[in-house]
């Protein structure tokens, strides 16, 4: 039952990372979700996507602010024998996803401020808990039957529910070299905040003893096993709880390179240096005596290189391409990144078309690439390679007024892990994931 507290302690490196690695959130503006292909914007957006790509916007104070709303299902399906419920669901739901962007641009020079949730984001909540939580409690009927005392059945109440929002403030400056050639240089604070509240309560089975339970109805298992003399038992069934919130901040170095030898080419190139992020225990209530208070610990936010091209294939189409590699190996996971068996990587593809000077539609699709040992996969810590399909539309209200709205459907591949229990056997472990989310944005120029 100590795995809740693990649980904890890492189930917020999957929410809700739409479009990431397995820490870092890419998508931060309703742009990216219509076109998934963001890395050589030449739009507000390139505050986080392609900072040297500002040079290319009109001179003045651009502003912007995007919001997502993002839902996901995670499922893990367990086949062990003694469980009541083979399948648990963990519910991701973010109503609110708030990037802003500023710019001021004269000239060959142009100055940004950005706000994100660069990772995290959401509240994961899993009514029922996991099926590592729930396995220990389903031996009881096995283990008691043991000792000669006929039981058929258990329950218990579970649940835990974490929050994970690393919120990021960027500064970038950049400047044109040339009319071909620009740089960007600049840094993001991330406050990061992690809350977690989980419980397991009210373990019961039905020992047909006959001095303690002779009915052979529902009873508390630890008064049975402290009636029966038995207080090792009747403490491991006691009800735990965790109650903790773990806070830091780091800070991200950002360069930054665009290039753009003609009217119909641009390219954008970016490097994130990794983010040392240490985190550290603010604990009220740890019945699993894994969370001590004031207890620090690495989370790094790893190193990220991005490239990307857009293409005017004629007047009124734009083909878009990125790529990300995420350098999770290299970042400090306090060890789990020793389970990391090569880097992330994601490839986008999108293209938009102007339907009118004031109206374009765009579609876009993403490849990510998660490649972790088996090791790494559990109920309580799961990653899964994905595809992702977006689209959306543009309407140009006016001269200073955009509004961006777009859509995506992320569709995860199913991965499972197996596990043996002594003298029981081996049993799959299946996870799978869905997710949702709709982002709509608002642009203006002064």
């Amino acid at each position: 039952m100590k795995k809740l507290a693990v649980l904890t302690a890492l189930i917020l490196l999957t929410v809700p990372l739409v479009h990431a690695s397995i820490i870092t959130n890419m998508n931060q503006s309703a742009i990216y979700y219509r076109l998934l292909a963001r890395n050589a914007s030449m739009q507000i957006d390139a505050v986080y996507y392609n900072p040297a790509g500002l040079t290319q916007i009109k001179d003045g104070w651009h502003i912007a602010l995007h919001n997502q709303t993002i839902d996901q299902e995670k499922i893990i399906t367990n086949s062990y024998p003694f469980l009541n419920e083979p399948k648990y669901v963990g519910e991701v739901s973010i109503p609110f996803f708030p990037p802003f962007f500023a710019v001021y641009k004269k000239n060959k020079l142009a100055l940004s401020f950005g706000f994100g949730p660069n990772a995290g984001g959401g509240t994961a909540d899993f009514k029922t808990g996991l099926p590592s939580f729930e396995i220990p409690i389903s031996n009881l009927p096995v283990l008691v039957n043991g000792f000669g005392i006929p039981t058929t059945a258990y329950s218990t109440d579970i649940a835990f529910k974490g929050r994970s929002i690393f919120y990021g403030l960027q500064f970038n400056a950049s400047y044109a070299v040339s009319d071909v050639f620009a740089l960007a240089a600049g840094f993001r604070y991330i406050i990061a905040e992690n809350t977690y509240e989980g419980a397991i309560e009210n373990i019961m089975f039905n020992p047909a003893h006959p001095l303690i339970n002779p009915s052979g109805g529902m009873m508390s298992a630890a008064q049975f096993f402290t009636l029966a003399g038995m207080p090792g038992f009747a403490a491991q069934v006691q009800d735990q709880a965790v109650d903790v919130k773990q806070s830091g901040t780091g800070f991200t170095p950002i360069l930054g390179l665009n290039l753009r030898p003609s009217e119909k080419l641009n390219i954008g190139i970016k490097y994130e240096f990794n983010t040392k992020l240490e985190l550290e225990n603010t604990t009220t209530k740890d019945d699993s005596g894994l969370f001590p208070d004031g207890y620090k610990f690495r989370n790094d936010i790893p190193a990220i290189l991005g490239l990307g091209i857009e293409y005017s294939v004629l007047e009124q189409l734009r083909a878009h391409f990125s790529f990300n590699m995420y350098f999770d190996k290299s970042a400090d996971w306090e060890g789990s990144e020793k389970l990391v068996n090569s880097n992330t990587y994601d490839l986008a593809f999108g293209a938009e078309f102007d339907i009118t000077e004031a109206f374009l539609i765009s579609a876009g699709y993403l490849h990510t690439q998660i490649d972790v040992a088996k090791e790494y996969q559990s109920d309580f810590s799961n990653e899964l390679t994905s595809d992702t399909f977006g689209g959306g539309a543009r309407l140009t209200i006016n001269d200073r007024l955009d509004l961006d709205l777009g859509v995506i459907y992320v569709s995860y591949k199913d991965d499972t892990q197996d596990f043996t229990y002594p003298l029981i056997g081996t049993f799959p472990e299946k996870y799978s994931r869905t997710t949702w989310a709709f982002a709509l944005g608002i642009g203006y120029r002064f």
